[in-house]
């Protein structure tokens, strides 16, 4: 009985992405050409650098964030090793999506949770959209992402913005949130502005936990690396992909390996950035 009268909920998705696809697909072409080019451009000229030289300037870059000779030599290593496995275009390509990823999540969810610190509702009403881009299986979302963009690095780069994006909005907001009131109210009695109050007090009192969102959006990037490369996204996913189909187990350790690599790199590296700003409070 119940089945009998289904609700057409799938086609009432299917016409709204048809309806978008019609009337909007000049927009998603000039989003596509850019996100290309911009894509494109850097890795063409990360890739035009020797292999040594970059290697060099990250742990150098490493060394100047963290004080450490074990990261230094970690990251040496590490590349060094990867770039041995002949997985060195791969490892820069996943290196640029989560870059950009990153930094478009960060440009999004950022000053959404300050607007959702200032508003409470705000953040009541969004919750539920939070929860559902990080509970909605990324295969679902990537059908009409792939539909509106094609195959390439565009669609998988917007697939993973739309699955990193709640954990900077929820930190930022969570980190803010709890700014201990004696430090809010002595602010307000030197004279600060909201925006004062916002920027000189309650962002530097919030920032390990920002942060930590800065943190977990680059390991939830990483973790894209596969799904994106089903879309057609160059980098580490293809050949772990290619393992999977081949059921090559030297490619696939190898591969995941590389990834598990950059991972510690890029984490070790942003550890610092939290333990500094901390040690200045």
């Amino acid at each position: 009985m119940i089945t009998a009268n289904k609700i057409p909920f799938g086609l009432w998705c299917k016409a709204i992405v048809d309806w978008m696809k019609e009337n909007l697909e000049w927009f998603f072409d000039i989003v596509t050409f850019v996100i290309k080019g911009i894509v494109d451009g850097t890795s063409g000229s990360l890739l035009a650098m020797p292999s040594l030289v970059f290697i060099v300037g990250i742990a150098a870059l490493a060394f100047a964030l963290q004080r450490s000779w074990k990261l230094v030599i970690f990251t040496i290593l590490g590349l060094l090793l990867v770039l041995n496995f002949g997985l060195w275009k791969e490892t820069i390509e996943t290196l640029v999506l989560v870059l950009y990823s990153t930094f478009a999540s960060l440009l999004i969810g950022v000053p959404i949770g300050i607007l959702a610190s200032r508003r409470p509702w705000v953040y009541q009403a969004m919750s539920p959209v939070l929860d559902l881009m990080q509970t909605l299986p990324t295969l679902v979302y990537l059908v009409p992402v792939l539909f509106f963009f094609g195959l390439g690095f565009v669609p998988g780069l917007v697939a993973t913005v739309i699955f990193v994006v709640p954990a900077p909005i929820r930190l930022t907001y969570l980190g803010i949130s709890q700014v201990q009131k004696p430090l809010i109210e002595a602010g307000e009695s030197f004279g600060c502005t909201r925006w004062q109050l916002l920027v000189k007090v309650k962002l530097p009192a919030a920032m390990p936990t920002i942060m930590a969102g800065v943190n977990q959006t680059i390991m939830l990037s990483l973790s894209m690396v596969v799904i994106a490369a089903m879309v057609g996204a160059n980098g580490l996913g293809k050949p772990v992909l290619r393992a999977l189909a081949q059921a090559n187990v030297p490619l696939g350790a190898e591969s995941g390996l590389a990834i598990v690599i950059l991972a510690i790199i890029l984490d070790r590296m942003l550890k610092y950035r939290q333990r500094v700003d901390h040690s200045k409070r």
